[in-house]
């Protein structure tokens, strides 16, 4: 298969300058999302990047460093983050978060135990592509709304990132994000709306300001059983980045290490000051668009992470890269999610032709991108993709074949 030959499973023949390349390339991708959290939440960006980088070597190390994935701050626990914060301070947040990633450990057990069969039985085509297609199509307002502030500056870098990836030979060719920021960033030059004030403010070297989390039953509470949900979107993100590479990372490494590894990567993160950790949706936009799979590449990635937390004013470099840069690349990166979805349907031959699978696949794309939510608790709600591959999956064992 022609995409199959021009994928790069294995960086060790690259330069070493090569593999460093590809590795910012990821980290570009991955850096506004990761800040954005600690930007809303009052945490420590630098301790952010610190635990994003060290989350992701701690996953790899548990799952073998089998699986191309790099953890970064999750969106899913702001709003009960900024509610214990609001009664308290944000360390009894952070220790919601420790215990949240202790559930994953729970959860990797029961996989361990009854089997990772078992659990995927829950997630056949119809339901897997349906998931997939919201994680793409739920990021699309974000994409528009980064590049409408700036069309011209969206419009360059995307149409550079769809050239590089269309037209382009050899190493280039998987270099298409690099391109469109650099293309980008330097019409933003050019016309003047590049603000270096943050790099001038920066430091060259500090050390990220950790804080150790605390705990009480009542913030516990509050924040831990979001983890049900996140695990769900755990499930379909590995789904998704199976879904690219053809390998069957539910079988090696084995969905147990893949939950544990994010849970410990969590747990980590929070005791010391850091968000909840998750597999990014934008890792799997960037494999698709790349077709570069060696997991080396996120362990890079993950390093360079580190190393802008402790040299202020590498990260600062980043931030003034004007967010429609961003936004005209990112039009590509989430749509590839979605169509990674639709793939998934011609790949296994969905019948569309049965009610039952329209129906199904009608409900999640409604409820999942129409931002439907189910009430649990006052400060627990299942929302967006968890809840719509939830009815998604009661749906496909109710509904008869």
């Amino acid at each position: 298969m022609k995409n199959e030959e021009m994928a790069i499973r294995d960086i060790s023949e690259l330069s070493k300058g090569k593999s460093a390349v590809l590795g910012l390339q990821h980290l570009f991708t991955m850096f506004g999302a990761t800040v954005l959290v600690p930007i809303i939440t009052g945490l420590n960006i630098s301790v952010a990047l610190f635990m994003a980088g060290a989350g992701t070597l701690l996953f790899h190390v548990v799952t073998k460093g089998k699986i191309p994935v790099f953890l970064g701050s999750s969106f899913a626990f702001i709003a009960p983050m900024l509610a214990v914060t609001q009664l308290t301070n944000i360390q009894y947040a952070q220790g919601g978060i420790v215990v949240a990633g202790l559930v994953y450990l729970l959860l990797a057990g029961l996989i361990y135990f009854f089997g990772a069969e078992k659990i995927i039985s829950f997630f056949p085509p119809v339901v897997t592509g349906s998931i997939i297609m919201v994680i793409g199509l739920k990021l699309a307002p974000i994409a528009i709304k980064m590049a409408k502030d700036n069309w011209t500056l969206a419009i360059v870098s995307f149409a550079i990132v769809a050239i590089v990836s269309v037209y382009m030979k050899g190493f280039i060719k998987v270099l298409p994000v690099v391109f469109g920021l650099l293309g980008g960033y330097l019409l933003a030059l050019l016309t003047g709306v590049v603000d270096f004030t943050p790099i001038a403010e920066a430091g060259w070297i500090g050390v990220p300001s950790f804080t150790i989390a605390r705990f009480s039953w009542t913030t516990v509470m509050m924040i831990a059983p979001v983890a049900i949900a996140t695990s769900v979107e755990h499930i379909g993100d590995v789904l998704a980045i199976r879904g690219i590479t053809g390998d069957d990372y539910l079988e090696n490494p084995g969905l147990h290490r893949t939950m544990l590894g994010d849970g410990l990567a969590t747990a980590l993160s929070a005791m010391f000051g850091g968000p909840a950790n998750t597999t990014y949706s934008e890792n799997t936009g960037v494999l698709a668009l790349t077709k570069v799979y060696d997991p080396k590449v996120m362990q890079i990635a993950a390093c360079f992470a580190i190393l802008l937390a402790v040299i202020p004013k590498l990260g600062a470099i980043l931030t003034t890269i004007p967010t429609p840069v961003v936004g005209g690349i990112s039009i590509i990166l989430f749509g590839m999610i979605a169509a990674i979805g639709g793939k998934i349907f011609v790949e296994n031959k969905v019948d569309f032709m049965k009610s039952r699978n329209l129906i199904i696949t009608a409900v999640i794309l409604v409820l999942g991108i129409g931002g439907a939510s189910l009430q649990i608790t006052t400060n627990f709600s299942i929302d967006g993709m968890a809840l719509a591959a939830i009815i998604g999956i009661i749906l496909n064992k109710v509904l008869p074949e």
